[in-house]
């Protein structure tokens, strides 16, 4: 298996080392690209029945991860299958820790059942976005996870309310995003912006070339905002998503003999 690898100074294709540049996708959500992508990747997130997904999807793409040596995390999601997890439904706070605990000891039992460890655990849709932003969605979601008393790693934005609740409990791992556009402020643009999603393997490449080796973005607005990130997502719903990585992939191998 061959993933994508980088240094500030120095990028290459080799097999998996501590220095990869990891870059995740959200899979196992009926996409159809899951095959082409899990080789390209470090780390991928799985539905886990919140938005999409069930023992079946889960125990297919763990096991398609174990075949290419690709880490795996849990993606719960607020219980919203009819907007894919995009919208928070009319529940209430102890409807939903105990729904997002039903996600991951799920996901959790048939890891554990496939003999494979869980890296990480990410938010997905709109409750990543809540738990970024508010502080009683991110204890909401902490909650949840603390109840079964796992030990995993979280993926959430630097410097977001998640990142401040979770960094006393849980080692954090700070996530940007490849394919999607950003406001100044760090948010992602709303999906409902002609703009939201970069759709050219050319945007893709620029947005991670800045993020990775500048530490900076190109907000809607045009101006660069700070950014700091030690794993880059890109969708696993998006039409050009394999597309997006392999051009990356010669981009970085370009890089490298520069």
């Amino acid at each position: 298996m061959y993933a994508l690898f980088c240094s500030k100074t120095n990028t290459y294709l080799v097999g998996v080392q501590s220095n990869e540049i990891n870059i995740n996708a959200d899979l196992g959500e009926s996409a159809g690209q899951d095959e082409e992508l899990m080789p390209l990747l470090s780390s991928c997130n799985i539905a886990c029945g919140g938005h999409i997904g069930d023992e079946h999807s889960i125990t297919k793409t763990i096991r398609l991860a174990q075949k290419f040596n690709v880490k795996i995390g849990a993606h719960p999601s607020y219980p919203d299958r009819t907007s894919f997890g995009r919208k928070r439904p009319d529940i209430s706070d102890n409807e939903l820790i105990e729904s997002l605990a039903s996600q991951l000891d799920l996901f959790f039992s048939i890891a554990e059942n496939e003999k494979v460890d869980v890296h990480h655990v990410k938010a997905h849709g709109a409750l990543y976005n809540d738990a970024a932003g508010d502080k009683r969605a991110a204890e909401l979601f902490l909650q949840a996870i603390t109840k079964l008393q796992i030990n995993t790693k979280i993926y959430t934005p630097f410097n977001s309310v998640l990142h401040q609740s979770s960094a006393s409990k849980f080692p954090v791992l700070f996530e940007a995003f490849i394919d999607r556009a950003y406001n100044e402020d760090l948010s992602l643009v709303s999906r409902d912006h002609e703009k939201a999603l970069h759709k050219t393997k050319e945007q893709a490449w620029k947005q991670l070339y800045e993020m990775y080796f500048l530490e900076e973005v190109t907000t809607l607005s045009g101006k660069k905002a700070n950014i700091k990130a030690d794993t880059f997502c890109i969708h696993g719903d998006h039409p050009e998503a394999t597309t997006m990585l392999k051009y990356i992939r010669k981009q970085l191998l370009k890089t490298q003999r520069q």
